[in-house]
């Protein structure tokens, strides 16, 4: 493996000819059909199709045995190609997801078991003079694939592309660039070693390398080879007296100067020279420079400033036979104490883990794929990324180091079903160290790489520390990151671990970490905020401890992308079973913050507001007096590449945003900003909810246009409480049962205590906690009416599915014959606690718009609102659905005062003496609780509405920590007013 980067001269994507056999030993055939390179055969191929799973095997076999079904794809082609003279041929496959074989004209040229980098075959003695054929076979399983037992989709295939390039046989082989930068000095320095290939041997080269970068240029030799250092023979002619050869008493010098003893100043001297004798000299066949005092700007994520370095191999002749060019960032990391330093600097992780997975194509992706994910993840403020759990393509590290993200970059080694056993097996200590290794000397020039990964859910044991101590030699400028040595003591695991990286802690577990004094490295969750279905809660809370505690520097949220697959491209998601794979972990693998189209969930809002650039913070009074304080959340950039504007929302609309010079802001600092006259007066109005501040870019980059929006700052306004009504009663608008009846309402308001089980509802921590309340069904056992003038008070008895009993009492005050005003009150039995409490009602056809005041525009719950924002909103009800792969409770907003549905049938309005919790849909909940996938809701034309006094947050149960306490529902008496109003 190497760092360099050769260009395809003859590209091999595109058809080749495929057969998939049952196993590497059966015979080939004479069928084949035509696939394209790089794909993967389980996205097309009946017989083998994709299999989820997240920690067993999809094999009943212990390592390193491989299952006798074994299929195998033969892949094909024959290749014009006339071998250039005095050149090498290197057959290049970028990435093989199985144990890889390759033939040219029926030879065997190599093999490779890496699934995730790529793999170099010197073909050259194996090629025809103008047609080669070449065959690659690929086996799905080997004894390799117990360290691919990673949480995603199980595949087959060439996953990456295929080429040819030649090379000189004297030829560049490696670049290892170090390129620093000091922030004491803000200078930046530059070490380069190049490797060579054919000079090693040679007594004197003759050769050089030059490089070129920053307009100036450098030239060293290549260094000859070393002759072995053998002891001087002594004279054994004694007809004369012969001079001492060496000083006395040499021998003893080596050890006493290692041990630190006192010595005259002639023998130190002497045993200084011995040791530097002894010391590594400059390998043979490489070449060396160094420069310092560089006048250029750092690299950061936030300021990814990148130069261009050529180096050239220059014959004696003075020709270049040789030439590579790349682009180098200059930074430095470092951890001081608690701290991870970037450039001198404590920074912010704000990051997620990242899969390779398109729903069409698996794991093969595209650089235009790959760069549309890094530029939605920068347009939401993300600044890191974490290869869960292999090195990605080099094309997406140099989208990163352009963009500018930082990088865990993470090994291909995860033996999740055996971690108790694989780190310590002597038969797999060299694939620990290999696939380490390869990924360091491919990646270590990219500036975006900040950390370096052992892998992921091995457990730990003596592999992890030998691949350790081979980075901690070849690569000591950046640190080391493995959850398995952290994962029982974080503080331990030294040796394999330069930062505390847990998954899914809880909150209490990080600010004791924080407030321990044994803790001596940063805290930086590898896994945390888990978002399968609608979760993601509590990620402020988690923000709020990473902001004010010392040693926490954020994490890596996962993850960014749902794993979905639609091969047929029908739109049709599927998940773990859907291709008959058994075992299966089924809807593990949706916990994206993203649908697989890339289409941004809500979570991601929330995360985007928390990841903001910058903070605006004021209190009511403030505001309203003209001013408010903005702060730089950034490390090392002002505010200068934003534009702001101001808008002040109302409980009718929201007024004209305002253009506002952008402060010249600091980075870390904050100052503050005044408030034009003309919003101050609207922020005076009583109908004044809140002032908005949207931040958006001043410049169009290669990931956003001028005028993206990147984040929305508010400072909410207190809203006084406003009667529902003043008007008189009127006696006939009351019901004579008690029940409000009307020719748009399909069913009239009734009690709910129930929502679509969530992923983390149902989940396995929380023990089924809610069915256990027997709320998923109530039956009214018992109703009693008290009519009086105007009003009706209808006390309904129910029972729960077990027996429960849970009263709600209604006084219904008739406005008109179709305005009521409806005071409700609910007692609940001794459970635990409940999803909701609230009124669900249902409407016939004919009503298509929402409007409503109150939290928005996307989706929000109790402990996801953070980034929410209050104002009045519209929307078509279809488009208030977020259709989570598997149908779950979505789609509702809090802190709702006025509702209005409209369409051709009418107009239905509400308004509520405080905020209630919103939910408009198509769906009834029973619906969703039965469908297994979105695409098999039915096509409803009816509306749905919830609203709910009290509704629970959502919470990462299912791998990490539940809501928090006062965001749970454990109380039992509930009482609330609103008003409906429904106009034909």
């Amino acid at each position: 493996m190497h760092a360099l980067r050769r260009l395809p001269e003859i590209d091999l994507d595109g058809p080749w000819d495929f057969q998939l056999l049952d196993a590497p030993d059966m015979p080939i055939a004479d069928a084949w059909k035509t696939v394209d390179v790089p794909s993967l055969w389980t996205m097309h191929e009946d017989r083998d199709r994709p299999h989820y799973t997240n920690v067993v095997m999809p094999f009943d076999e212990i390592p390193p045995h491989v299952p006798s079904h074994n299929p195998t794809g033969v892949y094909r082609r024959t290749v014009e190609f006339s071998p250039p003279p005095d050149r090498r041929v290197i057959l290049h496959v970028g990435a093989a997801e199985g144990l890889l074989q390759v033939y040219v004209n029926g030879r065997p040229a190599g093999m490779s078991s890496d699934s995730h980098l790529a793999a170099e075959f010197d073909v050259t003695d194996l090629l025809h003079d103008e047609t080669s054929t070449f065959e690659l076979r690929l086996s799905k399983w080997s004894a390799a694939t117990y360290l691919e037992d990673q949480d995603q989709w199980w595949q087959a295939g060439l996953s990456r592309s295929v080429f040819l390039y030649s090379v000189p046989l004297i030829r560049l082989a490696d670049l290892d660039v170090v390129a620093d930068w000091d922030p004491a000095t803000a200078l930046g320095s530059l070490r380069v070693t190049v490797a060579t290939e054919g000079l090693a041997g040679l007594d004197d080269t003759g050769w050089q390398v030059r490089i070129e970068t920053l307009g100036q240029s450098s030239t060293a030799p290549v260094a000859a080879r070393i002759p072995p250092q053998t002891p001087p023979v002594l004279p054994q002619d004694r007809s004369t007296r012969h001079q001492p050869l060496i000083p006395p008493d040499t021998m003893d010098l080596l050890s006493e100067t290692a041990a630190g003893m006192a010595l005259p100043p002639d023998k130190r001297a002497t045993g200084d020279a011995i040791r530097n004798h002894l010391r590594p000299a400059q390998r043979p066949g490489t070449a060396t420079f160094a420069l310092n005092g560089l006048d250029v700007p750092p690299w950061t994520a936030e300021t990814p400033h990148l130069e261009d370095l050529l180096v050239q191999l220059v014959s004696p002749a003075g020709e270049v036979a040789d030439e590579t060019r790349t682009r180098i960032g200059y930074r430095r990391v470092r951890i001081e104490g608690r701290d991870l330093l970037v450039n001198g600097r404590r920074i912010l992780i704000q990051g997620v883990n990242r899969h390779d997975v398109d729903p069409r194509t698996g794991r093969v992706l595209s650089p235009e794929t790959m760069l549309a994910e890094l530029s939605l993840l920068k347009r939401f403020n993300v600044n890191a990324v974490r290869t869960s759990h292999y090195p990605n393509d080099p094309v997406f590290l140099d989208l990163c180091d352009e963009i500018g993200f930082y990088v865990v970059d993470e090994a291909d080694i995860e033996g999740h079903a055996f971690l108790t056993t694989l780190p310590a097996d002597p038969r797999y200590l060299p694939e620990f160290v290999e696939r380490v290794s390869r990924m360091v000397l491919r990646d270590r020039n990219h500036p975006s790489v900040i950390i370096w990964s052992l892998g992921n859910e091995t457990g730990y044991g003596p592999g992890h520390d030998a691949a350790a101590a081979w980075i901690r030699a070849a690569d000591p400028t950046r640190p080391l990151h493995y959850e398995g040595a952290i994962t029982i003591d974080w503080h331990t695991g030294h040796a394999a671990t330069d930062i505390v990286c847990p998954m899914y802690p809880s909150f209490a577990s990080i600010e004791a970490y924080a407030a321990d004094p044994r803790g001596d490295r940063p805290l930086i969750m590898c896994e945390y905020a888990y978002s399968q279905g609608n979760s993601t809660g509590g990620l402020a809370y988690y923000w709020a401890l990473i902001e004010t505690l010392p040693g926490l520097q954020g994490g890596f949220i996962w993850q960014f992308k749902d794993h979905a697959l639609d091969p047929d491209g029908d739109g049709a998601y599927r998940y773990g079973g859907d291709f008959g794979d058994q075992p299966n972990d089924g809807v593990t693998v949706l916990n994206g913050l993203v649908f697989p189209d890339l289409t941004p969930k809500p979570a991601l809002y929330e995360a985007r507001g928390l990841f903001s650039p910058v903070r605006v913070s004021a209190t009511a009074e403030e505001v309203r007096s003209g001013a408010f304080t903005l702060r730089n959340r950034q490390t090392f950039s002002d505010i200068s590449g934003y534009t702001m504007e101001l808008r002040v929302e109302t409980d009718s609309r929201p007024h004209d945003p305002v253009t506002i010079p952008t402060p010249d802001l600091a980075p870390g600092s904050e100052t503050a900003v005044d408030i034009p006259a003309s919003l101050r007066e609207q922020l005076a109005d009583g109908s004044a909810l809140a002032l908005t501040v949207t931040i958006r870019t001043r410049y169009s980059t290669m990931w956003a246009q001028a005028g993206t929006e990147v984040a929305i700052e508010q400072v909410r306004l207190p809203r006084a409480p406003k009667p529902l009504t003043s008007s008189p009663h009127h006696v006939a608008g009351v019901p004579s049962d008690g029940v409000l009846t009307h020719p748009l309402l399909r069913r009239a308001p009734r009690l709910s205590l129930w929502r679509a089980l969530t992923d983390n509802d149902g989940s396995f921590p929380l023990d089924n906690r809610f069915v256990r309340t027997g709320f998923f069904e109530l039956i009214p056992a018992d109703v009693q009416m008290d009519k009086t003038e105007g009003m009706v008070v209808v006390t309904t008895r129910y029972k729960t599915a077990f027996g429960d009993e849970v009263v709600h009492r209604r006084t219904i005050t008739a406005l008109d014959d179709a305005d009521w005003v409806l005071h409700e009150t609910v007692e609940l039995p001794e459970v635990e606690e409940t999803l909701r409490v609230g009124m669900e009602f249902e409407l016939g056809e004919g009503f298509d718009r929402v409007r409503w005041t109150g939290l928005g525009p996307w989706e929000n719950y109790p402990d996801r609102c953070a980034s929410a924002l209050l104002g009045t909103w519209e929307s078509s009800i279809d488009g208030l659905a977020v259709p989570y792969i598997l149908p779950q409770e979505n789609g509702t907003r809090g802190a709702v005062t006025a509702l209005e549905l409209s369409g051709p049938a009418g107009k239905v309005r509400t308004r509520h003496a405080g905020p209630l919790h919103m939910n408009v849909s198509r769906f009834s909940v029973a619906e969703l609780e039965a469908a297994a996938h979105w695409w098999e809701l039915p096509r409803n034309a009816t509306t749905i509405v919830h609203l709910d006094v009290a509704h629970r947050g959502v919470g990462t149960g299912a791998l990490g920590p539940d809501t928090r306490p006062w965001h749970r529902l454990s109380c039992r008496h509930y009482d609330w007013e609103w008003r409906l109003t429904i106009e034909r």
